[in-house]
């Protein structure tokens, strides 16, 4: 799917949500969790995509929660239509975290949704579940908007619209070692085009944090390992870094790295969450930095807020290299776009352009 540039919402203007969900229960949840949100105004819901696709028009939503599994017109044909009448509408859809539910919800974002959230389980009282609801699906229906700031009398954009390219950095004379790579909202879809590129033989390790639930990881583990011409797999414990072989950080676990003298290896740790997430980008960058210092490509594709900025410095001081997808390429420039405005990037390139500079960089042009 096309990247969709941030809307900048004028003073007093608020994202309008259509929830579509077969279940009433889940319609008036989303309805009362989001209501609340000063920047935010549920404009109607669908209890299947047949009403969904009736009610756009009418409403004008900029932004649909669609559910998966609904009668007459479930939320995948939904979203295929969506995409093909309404391209810019931004989808959200909603998963329940099991095998099924995870493989839907990778089918969906290939097909090209935005983004997910986990359908709220039994939290034991409503409050408690508008609660989760709201801490999880605020953020991720604010990420596709330039929200100016209460009482403003003129919208400003947020940093991210002016990045400030510095001068180039000097990288390292080193040869890179390994490739790590930190991505979020939009990433099974950026992974799904970038890493296919790598060639057979290809002569360093690659890791990947994608900020992803248990199950979804090993899923897109295996999504990924059947269309890559490297081997792909899950990250465990103790698992041997080899050149030419992609390892995912495995959900709720930090994904790091050390050496015995023997070898690299992989180090998985539930220490708490840093930047709200596990597996966290900071994390991986740091450990990386620890044992490789400046012979590592480190790589920021699209994602919403500012994991990896803190890794990146780390990196960067030991005279790393570091890549970050462009604006225009990304579903959301957060990430990469914090990266970019620190100055802490060598190159920023369009996804398409990824892996070619990559492979320059270790000498496989």
């Amino acid at each position: 799917m096309a990247a969709i540039i941030k809307r900048l919402l004028q003073a007093g203007e608020r994202i309008r949500v259509l929830a579509v969900d077969d279940s009433v229960v889940i319609r008036r949840l989303v309805t009362h969790a989001l209501e609340q949100h000063p920047a935010i105004e549920v404009v109607g819901t669908a209890a299947n995509g047949v009403i969904a696709l009736q009610k756009i028009p009418q409403v004008n939503p900029d932004v649909l929660t669609l559910d998966i599994e609904m009668p007459e017109m479930d939320g995948l044909e939904t979203l295929r239509r969506i995409r093909r009448e309404y391209p810019h509408l931004r989808v959200i859809m909603f998963s329940t975290l099991t095998e099924r539910g995870g493989a839907v919800t990778l089918e969906a974002l290939s097909l090209g949704a935005d983004d997910y959230v986990a359908k709220a389980s039994n939290e034991g009282s409503l409050d408690r579940s508008m609660a989760r609801l709201r801490e999880e699906l605020v953020p991720k229906i604010k990420q596709f908007f330039h929200i100016p700031a209460p009482n403003s009398a003129v919208a400003r954009p947020s940093p991210e619209q002016a990045p400030v390219f510095p001068p180039a950095w000097r990288s390292t004379k080193v040869q890179p070692k390994v490739v790590a790579i930190g991505v979020s909202t939009g990433g099974p879809t950026a992974l799904s085009e970038i890493l296919p590129k790598l060639p057979a033989g290809f002569p360093l390790p690659v890791l990947v944090v994608q900020h992803m639930p248990p199950l979804f990881t090993r899923l897109l583990a295996e999504r990924l390992h059947s269309i890559c011409q490297l081997p792909v797999e899950e990250g465990s414990q103790g698992a041997l870094l080899d050149g030419g072989r992609i390892l995912v950080a495995p959900g709720d676990f930090h994904m790091k790295v050390s050496s015995n003298g023997k070898g690299v290896r992989v180090d998985l740790d539930q220490s708490p969450p840093q930047n709200s997430c596990r597996p966290a980008v900071d994390a991986l960058f740091a450990s990386v930095g620890e044992v490789y210092g400046g012979a590592v490509i480190a790589v920021i594709l699209t994602g919403m807020g500012q994991d990896g900025l803190r890794g990146t410095r780390i990196l960067k001081a030991q005279g790393a290299s570091v890549l970050a997808q462009d604006e225009a390429s990304s579903v959301v420039w957060g990430m990469p776009g914090a990266v970019v405005n620190a100055g802490l990037t060598d190159r920023v390139l369009p996804l398409d352009q990824i892996v070619p500079e990559i492979l320059r960089m270790v000498g496989r042009a």
